[in-house]
């Protein structure tokens, strides 16, 4: 279990982070969500030990990882842009890492055959899918205990993106491997991550199960014999959007509660549509910028 502990961490005025919190579950696929320039790659250096954070802690299985050399075995880092050296092959970076981890030379050939890697090629003349294909080859093949990973699917194409999905999956099920990834695309994340935690202005806005938390909040469509209008729905609601005839209102809490209040309404017909982890995101996200002072919320705004 990884837990993340009111974690700060500024470069000069800039703050990075500001009470980032979370704890994740052994042998889960985590993913850490938010918009560019949320923190997302900040904490995942701060867990890899690579820097010290300025506040908070970060344990791994109740042990603290910077300067800890004994946690740092068990974690493989694979940042968005991963250093190399020029002449730096893909069979001289597996001499590397078999020296730091059990690694499997077998694992590490199987997983070159299945991208069509060549690893006694120059990594520098790859192309930016192929580099991040090598560098998930090795990720795999040194079964790491803990894999973090920077936007683990950027430049896969969609055969990659799945062969790789699949390898997480049997690393969670086979030796309990749990893997952490931080990215903006939610569609990559939402068919395999089992939690997640949602970073906003440098702190956790939400987290948790993403089942649980999908179900906490629904989605209607509402057809009036009338045209409708958001003064309509007299009810507390995330959102509300009409169009004629019809509105889409999107509610937390107790479905039925909300079905019953809709009802009222007598209207032609009413039915509730999946909100999906993208859709999730973007409602979280919503509220948090309503909650900041306003030239915050603007600057937010305009990330996305």
């Amino acid at each position: 279990m990884i837990e993340i502990e009111n974690i700060a961490k500024s470069y000069g005025r800039h703050v990075a982070l500001s009470g980032a919190n979370a704890v994740i579950p052994t042998g889960s696929v985590y993913g850490v969500v938010g918009i560019n320039g949320a923190g997302k790659s900040t904490l995942l250096r701060l867990m890899a030990g690579v820097m010290r954070a300025d506040g908070g802690e970060i344990r791994y299985d109740g042990q603290e990882v910077f300067e800890n050399e004994y946690v740092k075995r068990e974690i493989f880092f694979l940042p968005d842009e991963p250093y190399y050296g020029g002449n730096t092959t893909g069979n001289s970076l597996a001499r590397l890492y078999s020296a730091y981890y059990p690694f499997s030379a077998d694992i590490f050939a199987e997983w070159c055959n299945k991208f069509s890697l060549n690893a006694d090629a120059p990594v520098r003349n790859f192309s930016k899918g192929m580099k991040r294909q090598m560098f998930l080859s090795l990720a795999i093949a040194s079964q790491p205990k803990f894999l973090l990973l920077d936007e683990a699917f950027d430049g896969l194409d969609p055969g990659a993106r799945l062969m790789f999905k699949r390898a997480l999956i049997e690393m969670s099920e086979t030796y309990g491997c749990t893997a952490v990834i931080a990215s903006h695309s939610l569609r990559e994340l939402s068919d395999i991550c089992t939690h997640f935690a949602l970073i906003s202005d440098g702190k956790t806005v939400c987290g948790g199960e993403i089942n649980e938390n999908l179900q906490s909040v629904h989605k209607f469509q509402v057809a009036l014999g009338r045209t409708a209008k958001r003064s309509d729905f007299a009810f507390d609601y995330i959102k509300c959007d009409v169009t004629g005839r019809v509105a889409t209102v999107i509610v937390q809490g107790d479905a039925e509660s909300a079905r019953a209040r809709l009802k009222e309404m007598m209207p032609l017909f009413i039915e509730e549509i999946p909100v999906d982890f993208e859709e999730f995101f973007l409602i979280k996200t919503q509220e948090r910028n309503q909650t900041l002072p306003q030239e915050d919320s603007d600057e937010a705004v305009d990330s996305l």
